[in-house]
Formats: C-alpha cells, sequence, structure tokens
C-alpha cells in the first residue's frame, strides 16, 4: 500500500478511530435514545453490549482491514482468496458501505440542524428563550427547505474538504487537533454542570437502573446504538485498519477506543440531563431534544451565551469527525474500483449522498406525509440502518473472521495480545456472538 495511504503514528489512528466513534452518535443519539429507553437500565444494557459485542467485533474488523490492506470489499475478498474461501465474502463490505452511505444520508441534515444552531448560539446565545420559542424554532427549522439545504450543504464541504486532502494531510491532520479539542470542550460543560442543580438527578437517572422497563426492543436499541457509536459494521474501522501500520497494536488500540468512546457517551449525559433536569424539560424528547431542549437551558444560566457557543462547536466537531469516518470508505472504494483520482471520487460520492440528504429534508416537510407504519423515510432509514444493517453486519464480520479465516493468520495481526485473551476472544466470535446477536436482532424486530 501507498505510505500516504497509512496513518503517520498510532496517535493518528486514534485520533482518527476515536474521532469516527465519538460523534453525534454519542452526543446527539445517546441521550435522546437513554431517554427513550427509561434511562439507567439502557444505559446497563448499552454498557455490556459495547464491552462483550463491540470490542471484539471491532478487533476483527480492523484487523481485517489491516490485513486486506483495501476498501472493504476489496479487503474481504483479499483476504477471502488468501484462506482459500469464497470471494463472495466481499459482499459482507458492500453491506458495510451501503450501511455508511445510508447512515449519511441522514446525518449530514442533523450535521447541518448542528452547524445552524452553532450560528444561532453566537448571533443569539438563545437568550430569554422558553420552551414553546425553541419548539417553534425548531419546528420552524424542519419547514425551512432552503436552510436546510445550506447548512446541511456546509457540513458536507466542511466534511469534503478533509477526505479530499487525504489520509495524511486531510484526515491525520485535522483530528489531531479537533479531537483533543472536543475532549477539553466536553470536560468543560461536565465540570460546569457539577456544581449546578440538576448533576445528582442527571447522576441518578444514568446511573439507576430499572430492569422492569428492559423489553426486546430496548436490547435492540441498545446493540444498534453500541453499534454506531462505537462505528462497527458501517465500514470507517475497516478502512482505517486498512491503513494502520503492522507494528501498531490493533488490540492495544480497541481497548483505548472504547474506554474513550464509552467516556464520552457517559459525559455527553452528564453534560445534557443535568440541564434537562434543572430546568424540567422531557429527557425522551426524541432526536430533537438538544435542539428543543438545550436553547432553553442556554438562555436561562448564567453564560449560557458563551455554553452555548462551546457546546455547538463541540458537536460541530463531532459530526464532521464522524463523518469523515463514513464518507473516507466510500471514496476509497469509488478510488480502487473505478481507478478514479481521489478528487473526483470524493467529488461523485458527496453528490450521491446530498441527492439521499435532500430527500431526507424533505420527508421533514414536504414527503411528511409519506410513512410507512407510523415511520417517515428519516424513521425507515433509521430502523434499517441502525437495527437491521449495523446488527447483521457486525453479525456476519464476525462469522467471516471467526469461521473463514485461520487462527494463524488471526494470531499473527494480534502478536501483542495475550495467549488466554486471543482464546476467549476467539471462543466469542465463533460460538457466543453470532447467536446472541441473531437472538437480539428478531426478538428486537418481533
Amino acid at each position: 500500500m501507498n505510505k500516504s495511504h497509512q496513518f503517520s503514528s498510532t496517535f493518528g489512528f486514534l485520533m482518527a478511530a476515536t474521532g469516527f466513534a465519538v460523534g453525534l452518535g454519542n452526543i446527539w443519539r445517546f441521550p435522546y435514545i437513554t431517554g427513550e429507553n427509561g434511562g439507567g437500565a439502557f444505559v446497563v444494557v448499552y454498557l455490556g453490549c459495547a464491552i462483550m459485542i463491540g470490542i471484539p467485533i471491532l478487533i476483527a474488523e480492523i484487523l481485517i482491514g489491516r490485513r486486506g490492506r483495501a476498501n472493504p470489499p476489496m479487503a474481504m475478498q483479499n483476504l477471502a482468496e488468501a484462506e482459500r474461501k469464497s470471494p463472495l465474502w466481499k459482499h459482507v463490505g458492500h453491506l458495510n458501505l451501503a450501511t455508511a452511505f445510508v447512515i449519511m444520508g441522514t446525518y449530514c441534515v442533523v450535521s447541518g440542524w448542528v452547524l445552524w444552531y452553532l450560528f444561532k448560539a453566537i448571533s443569539t446565545g438563545f437568550v430569554d428563550t422558553t420552551p414553546s420559542a425553541a419548539a417553534n424554532d425548531f419546528g420552524a427549522v424542519m419547514q425551512s427547505i432552503d436552510g436546510m439545504l445550506l447548512w446541511t450543504a456546509l457540513s458536507l464541504i466542511l466534511t469534503s474538504t478533509i477526505i479530499y486532502f487525504g489520509v495524511n494531510k486531510g484526515i491525520e491532520r485535522s483530528v489531531r487537533v479537533l479531537m483533543p479539542a472536543l475532549f477539553l470542550l466536553m470536560i468543560s460543560l461536565v465540570i460546569y454542570n457539577a456544581f449546578q442543580d440538576g448533576f445528582l438527578d442527571a447522576a441518578a437517572y444514568l446511573f439507576t437502573p430499572d430492569f422492569s422497563k428492559v423489553t426486546g426492543a430496548t436490547y435492540l436499541a441498545a446493540i444498534g446504538q453500541a453499534f454506531f457509536s462505537i462505528g462497527v459494521g458501517m465500514a470507517g474501522m475497516m478502512i482505517f485498519g486498512s491503513y494502520l501500520p503492522q507494528e501498531v497494536s490493533i488490540t492495544r488500540c480497541v481497548l483505548i477506543i472504547i474506554v474513550i468512546d464509552t467516556a464520552v457517551a457517559l459525559m455527553a449525559g452528564l453534560m445534557i440531563f443535568p440541564m434537562v433536569f434543572r430546568f424540567g424539560l422531557d429527557p425522551a424528547g426524541g432526536p430533537g431534544l438538544i435542539f428543543q431542549t438545550l436553547p432553553v437551558a442556554f438562555g436561562l444560566m448564567p453564560g449560557g451565551h458563551m455554553v452555548a457557543i462551546l457546546f455547538f462547536t463541540l458537536l460541530s466537531v463531532a459530526a464532521v469527525t464522524s463523518m469523515v469516518g463514513l464518507l473516507e470508505p466510500l471514496v476509497a472504494w469509488l478510488e480502487d474500483t473505478r481507478n478514479y483520482s481521489r478528487h473526483k471520487s470524493t467529488l461523485i460520492t458527496v453528490a450521491c449522498i446530498a441527492g439521499l440528504g435532500v430527500l431526507s429534508i424533505l420527508s421533514y416537510n414536504i414527503l411528511s406525509q409519506w410513512q410507512i407504519g407510523s415511520r417517515n423515510l428519516n424513521g425507515i432509514l433509521d430502523v434499517l440502518a441502525n437495527q437491521i444493517m449495523l446488527p447483521v453486519g457486525g453479525l456476519l464480520i464476525a462469522i467471516f473472521a471467526a469461521w473463514q479465516v485461520s487462527k494463524t493468520s488471526l494470531r499473527n495481526e494480534l502478536p501483542a495480545m495475550p495467549n488466554a485473551m486471543f482464546e476467549v476472544w476467539h471462543l466469542l466470535l465463533r460460538f457466543l456472538l453470532p447467536p446472541v446477536i441473531a437472538v437480539i436482532i428478531i426478538t428486537g424486530l418481533l
């Protein structure tokens, strides 16, 4: 592989991988999914899924990427052929790419909201915003087709600019600055909340489980959130794995990624829920939770103007770094399969995503009546990507690594992993995780 298509350091890989994992999934999605699923009980199930299912599959996905040294479909095919297995396994990589594409179609719109609200924070600071005014403002955003088109386009331009300059000059250089800034901003907001009313209520809500609220749907939501948050099954970690130098320990990197990702998700809860409880807002506020509730909190708190700017700056950084991880494998696939230049591949991919983004925007207004069951297009895409495609993709990655790749090949990619840990990991992938994931998918959907 071209050296320009490799990370120059372990730190660069870690920042890119955690930037992909730590995004809107943690800061925007985790709080409202937690709110919709009863708080502490969901958090426990989510942590269990992240540790017991997410870690083993993430190790497998990065390993496949590094051993295959290509975009996800070609990496799967290269490894399958090297192991004398069916090249049809490449279609698992195609599923991962399709998942990334579907997620990007709605994710770029939400990223546009974030940038729009950053502009609102800078220009107004949400001073004296009431709950009804915040709800009306968010409703106006949903109805403003021109506004959403503008800010969605800006989110795609920012992301594609990073991708345009490649792995070293684009991705690695940007995340070295953006990710430490994001962590500092989050820690600052959590410390601020710790000295305000509502912090203890939020901590109790997050860490006191009521397991009577747990259903099959809770487990499916938890595994979908774990995969979404960690970045499993959506091609980004596999392509970053293909850029990972051989001497870097996959196991150590994965453990660091999981610790940071989980810490950020919990910090997101401790950033958002104290403000929700402090001002008597609804924790089960849905996808609009941070946009309909937090402006009220920012408008009422001392120094809220600056806190609002910090928060939406943080969220903008998280959105862009995650979009980089979703866009990169799609661009790499076009580069490799069509022999296009990186610049042409980026433009074509962004144009296709923008098309799906337009449909996503219209489903909030003009196409809102077009529904299946009680879900509009965005709801359908969310269920399809996060509760079907992600878990199925993770399931197939586990099966491929455990049953199609030899133990010798796996061991060669994980030389630093202790033997006992390697055996446990391999047994989990082979015998425990596939049936567990399958049962969660089936019971959750039923």
